[in-house]
């Protein structure tokens, strides 16, 4: 205890049943964490019983680095004999590498990557390290509290903050008596000894979203969400959507492309003014190649369709071949790049920004989608676009609306190579 800091023996010595910490990165809070598993089950062979903990980590790395540098360290600080042993465990029709150590007096500490599969099957006591980084963490939330229903057991849960669509952030928001709840940002573990330089910290990492969220603790998902939700919920309108309400005007349609998993969707588009409606909004799941054709047929008919804006990456080379076959200059096939997802969702952005858009209102997994989408740093110090899949897709939505306002842009230096091709087309068909 005397080489710990204060915050890290304060949340040691919390005995409570339900326990959640949310802490700066590097502070020690799996190190503290998995001490308090190692006293514990050294605690039950002492009194002649036995504990059963399991730690679920966001990755296999992390699984293995918590067993291997803290559970094993504290265990052989203490001279505590134990057994290690490493072996697959089934998950997801797959395996997982799992790490576990068993005391002489029958104890036992597993640690495992977090995910339904493996957070099911036991009754035991359970630590979520980096909660906040798992994915599905509500599937795996839902998998997982039934392990520790049993009079007794008890839960650790500690993260650093990673947005607000996560199930950490909804349990560290919660009100009420249940949970005990540390927090300890760079400041409180600088003042409680913990040895940072912080304005050098803060000055080498030069990026003040990523110091607030990773240091100062600020759950941050507005600030690196492409669209906002204040920015969606201004351009909402309970006429857009409805195809009943067309006006008979020039159209853009943007494609998204998918066969399996994820939503193949069309997004219509109707130029009302300086103002794009949304007209109607085609979502398939699992539908053949055959029945999408169909049903862009459908809409080249119904809608005055100038040009249709397809996803032509990996599988979407046949379907926009074949669209440009039966529709000629209208059909533009986009190959996504990093480049060109910026330049098309930075077209969107301004467009939803200046209210030039709208899209249906009350509609929770359109909003969802269109805030699903992220802006990050990429290792090369690059921005970039990215999405988490769920079970709801993989911004699908998002990205064929953007194809749509892309078809839609006149603008040189945006998205002006649209125009450029088609009228090429046109001169070349003439």
């Amino acid at each position: 205890m005397a080489l710990l800091h204060p915050y890290q023996r304060r949340w040691l010595a919390d005995k409570s049943r339900f326990k959640i910490g949310m802490f700066a990165r590097q502070t020690g809070k799996t190190f503290a964490t998995t001490l308090e598993v190692a006293d514990d089950c050294i605690e039950a062979e002492i009194r002649g019983r036995r504990a059963r903990w399991v730690i679920l980590s966001r990755g296999e790395r992390q699984a293995l680095e918590a067993m291997n540098e803290g559970i094993k360290l504290h265990l052989r600080a203490y001279g505590t004999a134990f057994e290690a042993i490493e072996y697959d465990f089934p998950a997801e029709g797959a395996t997982v590498r799992a790490a576990e150590v068993a005391l002489p007096g029958g104890s036992r500490i597993t640690a495992l990557p977090a995910n339904p599969d493996t957070a099911r099957g036991f009754s035991a006591n359970v630590f979520l390290d980096e909660f906040a980084f798992h994915k599905d963490s509500r599937a795996i939330w839902k998998a997982l509290f039934p392990v520790v229903s049993k009079k007794g057991l008890k839960l650790r849960i500690t993260s650093t903050p990673n947005g607000k669509g996560n199930k950490f952030y909804e349990l560290w928001t919660q009100e009420g008596a249940a949970w005990s709840k540390h927090r300890v940002d760079i400041h409180q573990a600088a003042a409680d000894g913990l040895e940072r330089d912080i304005p050098e910290l803060r000055a080498a990492l030069g990026d003040e979203d990523a110091w607030r969220q990773e240091y100062e603790l600020e759950f941050l998902d507005e600030a690196s969400a492409w669209l906002s939700y204040e920015v969606i919920g201004a351009v909402e309108d309970a006429d857009a959507g409805r195809p009943e309400l067309y006006q008979g005007g020039p159209c853009a349609v943007g494609n998204d492309i998918a066969r399996r998993g994820d939503l193949w969707v069309a997004w219509v588009w109707e130029r009302v003014g300086d103002v794009w409606w949304t007209r109607e909004i085609v979502e398939l799941r699992g539908a053949s190649f055959a029945a999408q054709d169909a049903e862009i047929a459908r809409l080249m008919a119904r809608y005055q369709v100038e040009r249709l804006v397809m996803d032509q990456t990996g599988m979407g080379e046949k379907p926009v071949e074949d669209a440009q076959g039966r529709y000629g200059y209208r059909v533009e096939g986009v190959v996504f790049t990093p480049n060109t997802r910026l330049n098309i969702a930075t077209l969107a952005k301004q467009r939803f920004e200046d209210r030039k858009v709208r899209i249906p209102a009350g509609n929770p997994a359109i909003r969802a989608d269109l805030h699903k989408l992220k802006r990050v740093m990429g290792e090369t110090g690059n921005p970039r676009l990215v999405a988490d899949r769920d079970g709801d897709g993989h911004a699908d939505r998002t990205w064929a609306a953007f194809l749509g306002l892309a078809g839609g842009a006149p603008e040189p230096g945006l998205i002006g190579f649209y125009r450029a091709r088609i009228e090429a087309r046109k001169a070349t068909s003439a």
